[in-house]
């Protein structure tokens, strides 16, 4: 199996081939959710893939339609998917085991140690709290962090209150039970009982999701769930591997057998760059009837389409420092479906100008195509007049 089928396998996959309609918003956030960190990266990303989105109508889809959901997701960052789609980026990312949960929100045990407390314990006792501190209302998490925190110590002991309101290691000043509550909430998400409401004073504020929906979501199996997330997984990031599925996802390869088994007799093996990988056998005739791609698209930092863990696959391993940081991220130029460099944006008043590194030599169609793709998506950022740079140093 050759880079170039894989490459535009997943491209399709990824609606970067050509612009879907409008009404075909969900089917793209659906295919593996849209990762919104930095805040603003899934209207960038979502631009990239349809047509005529605006943050009028995303907000509206978010806040009004209650259509679009946003909630912490794969690896504990928030995502866009559609609302119809709840279950398989709750139930379906959310670990079978307590062991699995803590590699999920890696970070905690050394707390749950001082605490003498094991994690479901904490999580449950998170749950408790959370209706009499949020129903009917919305709380940015340093607000909620305190006051379920603060429920939470009264049900302690005295010598786990001592623990739970000392200082921690995680922030300055934030006591210990706090950061613990700040863990919790993740896994409360994968259950279901919270979400993201719109950014409001900039915070993305919790809400009570079953309040904010008018309804809890309904029940779906678990199993059921897990498949769904890994045949999307497959069909967006295919061929792959357990262990790069269990990346992608934020847990340990050894945790992916409740995912894996469920749909192993629906894969095919594929020799993929020197190694075995999996692809779901309906999309068999598609890997090996990859599209071409032609244009330019300016994907975000975090786009799904860069978050494929065989990095090689899309960029030079001599670039992807400058590609994938862990702040700061820049976003990426997409041109004919080839990464050919990083974008970084600076904002002066009603100007937006891009600074582009690029990678290799583009030609002056593509530039041209460059400039009018950084002019169809200044309003996203509130701009009306656009200036792209030009840095060519990085080749």
């Amino acid at each position: 199996m050759g880079i170039g089928e894989v490459v535009g396998f997943r491209l399709r996959a990824h609606h970067l081939t050509a612009r879907q309609p409008a009404e075909d918003l969900f089917e793209v956030a659906g295919a593996c959710g849209i990762q919104n960190s930095p805040p603003g990266s899934a209207l960038q990303a979502l631009h990239a893939r349809v047509e005529d989105v605006t943050a009028e109508r995303v907000d509206h889809l978010v806040g009004e339609e209650k259509s679009l959901l946003q909630t912490w997701c794969m690896r504990g960052s928030p995502y866009f998917f559609p609302t119809a789609d709840a279950s398989v980026f709750t139930t379906g990312v959310l670990p079978t085991t307590e062991a699995a949960r803590q590699h999920l929100i890696r970070g905690i045990g050394q707390a749950l140690d001082t605490l003498g407390m094991e994690l479901d314990d904490a999580v449950d006792r998170t749950a408790a709290q959370l209706e009499p501190v949020l129903s009917r209302r919305a709380l940015a998490i340093t607000e909620l962090g305190e006051e379920l925190a603060g429920r939470i110590a009264d049900t302690l002991s005295p010598a786990e209150r001592e623990h739970w309101q000392a200082t921690g290691p995680y922030g300055a000043n934030q006591p210990l039970g706090e950061a613990v509550v700040h863990f919790c909430l993740r896994i409360l998400t994968l259950r279901g009982l919270i979400c993201l409401a719109p950014r409001s004073k900039n915070m993305a504020p919790f809400v009570l999701l079953g309040e904010w929906l008018g309804n809890p979501l309904p029940h779906t199996a678990a199993a059921a769930a897990r498949a769904n997330l890994l045949r999307r997984y497959l069909r967006c990031y295919g061929p792959s591997t357990r262990k790069d599925f269990a990346a992608w996802l934020g847990i340990d390869a050894g945790d992916v057998d409740p995912w894996w088994t469920t749909v192993e007799d629906e894969l095919t093996p594929v020799e993929f760059d020197g190694s075995q990988s999996w692809i779901h056998t309906d999309d068999l005739d598609a890997l090996h009837s990859p599209s071409s791609v032609h244009g330019v698209r300016l994907l975000p930092p975090s786009d799904p389409y860069t978050q494929m863990r065989d990095r090689n696959t899309i960029v030079d391993p001599k670039h992807q420092r400058a590609v994938w940081k862990t702040v700061g991220a820049p976003g990426t130029v997409l041109a004919d479906g080839v990464i050919t460099g990083i974008w970084r944006p600076r904002k002066k008043g009603r100007t937006l100008t891009l600074t582009v590194t690029t990678f290799r030599s583009m030609s002056s169609k593509l530039r041209a195509q460059l400039h009018a793709e950084a002019a169809s998506g200044a309003t996203l950022r509130g701009a009306t007049d656009v200036h792209v740079e030009f840095d060519d140093t990085a080749r």
